[in-house]
């Protein structure tokens, strides 16, 4: 099966004036979810697309030169569009430089302390995360149903994107990086790797919801409720995620093109990803 072609869009979605306490649909706990992971996005992409460059002069393939092309276009105005989200969450009174710095400084930890191969291990790791979530809130209307039409739409050209490129970073890994040693490598880096992600994401969203004086276990509940009842992304995910640990596992094993297509037919129509 080809994989799809990796193009880049420069969208802006004008997020000035959103009510980033509740833009998902009034649902502030879940609002703060997204925003808990928006957080770590614009040094989280400037870091995928280091490691991802760092080998770009290993690769001798045409096209996965073309993704790799592909990649970094789309992770930089990934990278660009969630510093304006973020700016937003600071304008609302969140502290979002102290967050902020908090992922700096687990970057600057991961880059001390792994070599270039295992950076690009976390790297293909992330994007693991980021292709499954992005699978669940395409295939699953209810995740963000009765959004903010921009916030909708800015988080489903992401989730477009991330399945566009889910295994440039992979194929760029296993050609550097083949057999049993690269196998085992990914998974141990997949293993820290989530620990770390889930950590993060959790910090965040207590930060946001403490600060709108939501109870500890009244935001608890509310994640938990969102994760693993209704819509259950938390839930959705469990299988994907394991898959990762096959020894033949590839990106594109599950082939969710059509979900992809669906969006990117709107998207083609408008000239802007649907909300």
């Amino acid at each position: 099966m080809q994989p799809m072609t990796v193009t880049q869009r420069d969208i802006h979605f004008g997020l000035e004036g959103c009510d980033m306490r509740a833009w998902c649909a009034g649902n502030v706990c879940r609002t703060h979810f997204f925003s808990a992971m928006s957080i770590m996005f614009p040094e989280g992409e400037k870091f995928f697309i280091e490691s991802v460059r760092h080998y770009r002069d290993r690769i001798t393939d045409p096209q996965l030169q073309q993704d790799i092309a592909g990649f970094i276009g789309q992770e930089a105005m990934h990278g660009r569009e969630h510093r304006e989200y973020n700016a937003q969450l600071g304008k609302a009174g969140y502290d979002v430089a102290m967050l902020e710095r908090r992922t700096l400084r687990q970057i600057a930890f991961t880059r001390k302390m792994l070599p270039p191969k295992g950076r690009l291990a976390v790297t293909i790791a992330l994007e693991h995360f980021t292709a499954i979530m992005a699978d669940v809130m395409l295939r699953d209307e209810r995740v963000l149903a009765g959004a903010d039409p921009r916030m909708a739409a800015l988080w489903r050209w992401h989730a477009i994107e991330e399945t566009e490129h889910k295994a440039v970073a992979f194929d760029v890994y296993k050609a550097v990086a083949p057999g049993f040693l690269g196998w085992l490598r990914r998974c141990t880096i997949m293993l820290s790797t989530s620990l770390i992600f889930w950590t993060h994401t959790l910090l965040n969203y207590f930060h946001f919801t403490r600060r709108d004086g939501i109870p500890f276990l009244t935001a608890l509940g509310h994640f938990l409720h969102d994760g693993f009842v209704t819509p259950g992304t938390l839930r959705q995910i469990q299988i994907p995620w394991l898959r990762y640990f096959s020894p033949g596992f590839h990106p594109w094993d599950h082939d969710n093109r059509a979900h992809v297509e669906r969006w990117k037919t709107a998207y083609d129509t408008t000239g802007h990803p649907p909300g």
